[in-house]
């Protein structure tokens, strides 16, 4: 069983694994744009902060013997999260809308801090 705080340290780790995996497929597009030399070392920079939160976090699950197993589409709005416990495994129903919000408000939060 996952403890509520064991759940948003899970949920924070898929909020960054979906953030660094949008952001990789958004970098090839990035190279096209003529202002290539402006934006790239930002997302350089926007990247590595987030991988960095991204594995510390994936260690601190680790830790607690909680790790993702894999994502599986149910259908247009949610998808299943399962998940490994030391005690049993989970599967997590999520809103696809709403982590692509979440998502958003992240990276959001990531660049208003970066730019201060």
């Amino acid at each position: 069983m996952i403890k509520a705080n064991e759940r948003q340290l899970l949920h924070k780790y898929l909020l960054l694994e979906l953030a660094v995996k949008s952001l990789q497929v958004d970098y090839c597009r990035l190279e096209q744009f003529k202002m290539k030399t402006v934006f790239l070392p930002m997302m350089d920079s926007l990247l590595k902060d987030l991988r960095q939160e991204y594995f510390h976090l994936k260690g601190e699950l680790a830790q607690k013997r909680i790790r993702v197993v894999g994502w599986q589409l149910v259908d247009e709005y949610f998808s299943d999260v399962q998940v490994a416990t030391a005690g049993n495994d989970v599967v997590l129903r999520y809103a696809n809308q709403a982590l692509k919000s979440q998502v958003e408000k992240l990276l959001m939060h990531h660049i208003h801090v970066a730019l201060k």
